[in-house]
Protein backbone atom coordinates (compact mmCIF):
# COMPACT_ATOMS: atom_id res chain seq x y z
CA UNK A 1 0.00 0.00 0.00
CA UNK A 2 0.90 3.44 -0.58
CA UNK A 3 3.44 5.44 1.96
CA UNK A 4 0.38 8.35 1.93
CA UNK A 5 -2.14 8.60 4.15
CA UNK A 6 -5.90 7.55 4.48
CA UNK A 7 -8.38 10.21 4.72
CA UNK A 8 -11.11 9.32 6.85
CA UNK A 9 -14.46 11.69 6.55
CA UNK A 10 -17.23 10.70 9.14
CA UNK A 11 -18.54 13.45 11.36
CA UNK A 12 -20.01 10.95 14.02
CA UNK A 13 -17.08 11.06 16.97
CA UNK A 14 -17.46 7.31 18.12
CA UNK A 15 -17.93 6.04 14.75
CA UNK A 16 -14.92 8.22 13.71
CA UNK A 17 -12.67 7.06 16.93
CA UNK A 18 -13.60 3.24 16.21
CA UNK A 19 -12.17 3.20 12.86
CA UNK A 20 -9.59 5.06 12.86
CA UNK A 21 -8.28 2.90 16.32
CA UNK A 22 -8.86 -0.29 13.73
CA UNK A 23 -7.29 1.34 10.78
CA UNK A 24 -4.32 2.79 12.99
CA UNK A 25 -4.54 -1.29 14.49
CA UNK A 26 -3.96 -2.87 10.42
CA UNK A 27 -0.96 -0.58 10.46
CA UNK A 28 -2.53 2.13 8.31
CA UNK A 29 -1.66 5.96 8.74
CA UNK A 30 -4.83 8.01 9.19
CA UNK A 31 -6.03 11.23 8.85
CA UNK A 32 -9.44 12.87 9.64
CA UNK A 33 -11.90 15.10 8.61
CA UNK A 34 -15.47 15.73 9.73
CA UNK A 35 -17.62 17.37 6.59
CA UNK A 36 -17.53 17.61 2.89
CA UNK A 37 -15.57 20.65 2.69
CA UNK A 38 -12.96 19.65 5.38
CA UNK A 39 -12.35 16.22 3.36
CA UNK A 40 -11.74 18.89 -0.14
CA UNK A 41 -9.51 20.81 1.70
CA UNK A 42 -7.34 17.81 2.87
CA UNK A 43 -7.89 15.90 -0.32
CA UNK A 44 -5.66 18.74 -1.83
CA UNK A 45 -3.31 19.55 0.92
CA UNK A 46 -3.12 16.06 1.56
CA UNK A 47 -3.27 14.06 -1.47
CA UNK A 48 -4.26 11.11 0.58
CA UNK A 49 -4.12 7.39 -1.06
CA UNK A 50 -7.54 6.75 -0.57
CA UNK A 51 -10.62 8.63 0.92
CA UNK A 52 -13.18 6.48 2.95
CA UNK A 53 -16.22 9.29 2.74
CA UNK A 54 -19.31 9.23 4.89
CA UNK A 55 -22.49 10.42 2.34
CA UNK A 56 -24.37 12.20 4.84
CA UNK A 57 -21.95 15.30 6.30
CA UNK A 58 -22.62 18.56 7.33
CA UNK A 59 -21.78 21.58 5.72
CA UNK A 60 -20.91 20.05 2.42
CA UNK A 61 -22.49 16.45 2.01
CA UNK A 62 -20.54 13.44 0.87
CA UNK A 63 -22.03 13.61 -2.89
CA UNK A 64 -21.64 17.15 -3.13
CA UNK A 65 -17.88 16.65 -1.90
CA UNK A 66 -17.14 13.88 -4.24
CA UNK A 67 -18.77 15.49 -7.21
CA UNK A 68 -16.20 18.44 -6.54
CA UNK A 69 -13.47 16.17 -6.22
CA UNK A 70 -13.83 14.91 -9.47
CA UNK A 71 -14.20 18.26 -11.35
CA UNK A 72 -11.09 19.37 -9.37
CA UNK A 73 -7.59 17.92 -11.37
CA UNK A 74 -6.02 18.44 -8.24
CA UNK A 75 -7.60 15.15 -6.24
CA UNK A 76 -9.97 13.87 -9.33
CA UNK A 77 -7.80 10.71 -9.42
CA UNK A 78 -8.13 10.24 -5.51
CA UNK A 79 -9.77 7.03 -4.62
CA UNK A 80 -12.85 7.64 -2.95
CA UNK A 81 -14.65 4.58 -1.04
CA UNK A 82 -18.11 5.53 0.12
CA UNK A 83 -18.94 4.53 4.10
CA UNK A 84 -22.53 4.89 4.46
CA UNK A 85 -25.65 3.47 6.63
CA UNK A 86 -27.75 3.95 2.99
CA UNK A 87 -27.83 0.50 1.75
CA UNK A 88 -30.37 0.16 -0.62
CA UNK A 89 -28.96 -0.50 -4.04
CA UNK A 90 -30.42 3.43 -5.42
CA UNK A 91 -27.54 4.61 -2.88
CA UNK A 92 -24.85 2.72 -3.90
CA UNK A 93 -25.65 3.62 -7.58
CA UNK A 94 -26.35 7.30 -6.40
CA UNK A 95 -22.35 6.92 -4.94
CA UNK A 96 -21.02 5.65 -7.92
CA UNK A 97 -22.70 8.65 -9.75
CA UNK A 98 -21.28 11.15 -7.81
CA UNK A 99 -18.03 9.75 -8.57
CA UNK A 100 -17.18 7.25 -5.65
CA UNK A 101 -15.05 4.29 -6.84
CA UNK A 102 -16.29 1.86 -4.33
CA UNK A 103 -19.37 1.49 -1.65
CA UNK A 104 -19.09 0.49 1.87
CA UNK A 105 -22.21 0.20 4.17
CA UNK A 106 -22.58 0.66 7.75
CA UNK A 107 -21.99 -0.97 10.17
CA UNK A 108 -18.54 -1.34 8.64
CA UNK A 109 -17.44 -5.08 7.64
CA UNK A 110 -13.52 -4.14 8.27
CA UNK A 111 -12.14 -7.26 6.98
CA UNK A 112 -13.90 -6.29 3.39
CA UNK A 113 -12.92 -2.64 3.71
CA UNK A 114 -9.32 -3.34 3.70
CA UNK A 115 -9.84 -5.57 0.81
CA UNK A 116 -11.34 -2.36 -0.86
CA UNK A 117 -8.76 -0.07 0.64
CA UNK A 118 -6.28 -2.67 -0.65
CA UNK A 119 -7.31 -2.95 -4.25
CA UNK A 120 -7.95 1.32 -4.85
CA UNK A 121 -4.22 2.11 -2.98
CA UNK A 122 -1.81 2.19 -5.15
CA UNK A 123 1.45 0.16 -4.30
Amino acid sequence: MSNRPILLVEDNELNREMLVRRLKRAGLEIITACDGQEALDLMISEQPSVVLMDMSLPVLDGWTACRMARQDERISQIPIIALTAHAMEEDRRKALQAGCDDYATKPVDFPELLRKIGKLTPS
